[in-house]
């Protein structure tokens, strides 16, 4: 059946626009494929030189990389598929819905579909996931001429080239990761580990979580850092790229959760009008319960506040205070808890360093509203009645109680979490927040009784 105008017109479009992307990086073309819809990419995609293509496809940062793969012709994506890194592959693969999984995973070849699928049996966040099993590994008993004359031949086929693993010949367990320049160097008719530092190799287990990867890779300046199985025996590597990519995401994701909502599962101008309700509804509803809970504590200091009124003039003042100190802390232990600065046996000491922390700022905090009351009734600025002296101290020491408590309280948050199995990273600014604002109207109702009681209460 002969194509359409429209369908002509686009494939057109396509071949020129592949003409003027086919010089550009793959990064740059990368930006020009998410600027166009699913379709027009695919084309695009099409007229690419495949290894051009593959380039492309090897890179992270398609938005819609699902939706393009699933417009290409069967037999097109899957050479593409073929052609890519393994484990590039095995992050398309885990996008993509039934029935398009299978029928590609299928039109694999043996070799290449085998490698794909163990790569996909790995725990998503686990470094498993994210190694690429192409990389350079050697026996022992090479020299290193012999090792030199490998690389050169299988470059191409390699991920990276800049660590060289050295197995046993016969057991082909991991013995040794060599660099490149220490290759280089070295006497080309000596044997391989005469180039080796003298120090075990770095390793994570497949089931590892990625970030230990990424803090091994972070801490000994690595460019990539080989995951073994329990005998010792190389499963693949996770390269610095690898770990940037992870990275990423992982901080993407704790910022989204930082503000109060699950994280998108997609770039947002992807994401669909129901799934944007979807994250951000519950816990936006989860908050305002939690909010109600403020009014619960107002209603029951009705009366206080009917014969009080100027103590209704400071609650955003304090409520505000200890929400911030709150989310100050909580902010700072989610990091230190991610990097692994701290442990959960260290929650004493971080309680023990936040609560003369809290003081000190509460009294900071204090005195500025002390001595604002004191300018704003000196000058006239506003009556807050002939006990407001007392009023001034009321505000100061609430202010010193609640800072505190929001400190300590959005300092222990992260722990209980991670205690009993949730993300730290849902300790967000706001629910510590809505915690701290019902306290703090307790704590400050509370400090006014005892100190405004024979006056105004």
């Amino acid at each position: 059946m002969p194509n359409s105008p429209e369908t002509t017109v686009a494939a057109v479009e396509a071949a020129h626009a592949a003409g003027d992307l086919g010089l550009e990086r793959a990064p740059d073309i990368i930006v020009a494929l998410n600027a166009r819809p699913p379709e027009a990419a695919a084309e695009i995609l099409q007229h690419l030189s495949s290894e051009k293509a593959v380039e492309v496809l090897d890179q992270p940062g398609i938005d819609n990389v699902c939706e393009i793969i699933a417009a290409l012709p069967t037999a097109t994506a899957v050479a593409l598929l073929s052609a890519v890194s393994a484990d590039r592959a095995a992050d398309i693969f885990r996008e993509l819905i039934e029935p398009l999984r299978t029928t590609l995973l299928n039109g694999l070849n043996q070799e290449t579909r085998t490698t794909v699928s163990e790569l996909l049996a790995y725990p998503e966040r686990s470094a498993g996931s994210i190694m690429t099993t192409e990389f350079v590994s050697v026996p022992s008993n090479w020299t290193i001429a012999e090792v030199l004359h490998h690389i050169r031949m299988v470059e191409r086929t390699r991920e990276t080239v800049y660590s060289i693993f050295v197995v046993d010949p016969v057991k082909k367990t991991l013995i040794q990761a060599v660099p490149l320049r220490r290759l280089i160097s070295g006497d080309p008719h000596a044997n391989v580990l005469t180039a080796a530092p003298a120090r075990k190799p770095l390793t994570v287990g497949p089931q590892s979580d990625r970030m230990d990867a990424a803090r091994l890779i972070s801490k000994y300046d690595l460019l990539a850092v080989a995951v073994v199985d329990g005998l010792g025996h190389v499963l693949g590597i996770v390269t610095v790229d690898d770990v940037i990519d992870a990275i990423v995401q992982e901080s993407t994701e704790d910022v989204q959760k930082f503000g109060g909502m699950e994280a998108l599962d997609e770039p947002y101008l992807r994401i669909s009008f129901l799934e944007m309700i979807k994250k951000r509804g519950g816990w936006l509803c989860a908050l305002f319960l939690s909010e109600m809970l403020t009014a619960s504590a107002m209603q029951t200091f009705q009366g206080e506040l009917e014969k009080a009124i100027v103590l209704t003039l400071f609650i955003p003042l304090i409520m505000s205070s200890g929400g911030n100190s709150g989310s100050q802390a909580t902010s700072l232990l989610i990091r230190a808890l991610a990097l692994h600065e701290l442990r959960l046996r260290d929650w004493w000491r971080v309680a023990v360093r936040e609560l003369p922390t809290g003081l000190m700022l509460g009294a900071i905090l204090g005195l500025i509203g002390i001595v604002r009351i004191t300018v704003w009734q000196t000058l006239g600025i506003f009556d807050y009645g002939e006990h407001w002296i007392l009023v001034a101290i009321t505000v100061g020491t609430t202010l010193v109680g609640i800072v505190t408590f929001g400190s300590l309280a959005g300092s222990m948050l992260p722990f209980i979490l991670q205690r009993v199995g949730f993300d730290p990273a849902s300790a967000s600014a706001p629910f510590v927040a809505t915690l701290v604002d019902v306290t703090g109207l307790v704590i400050y109702f509370g400090v006014a009784a005892l100190i405004l009681r024979g006056t105004l209460l």
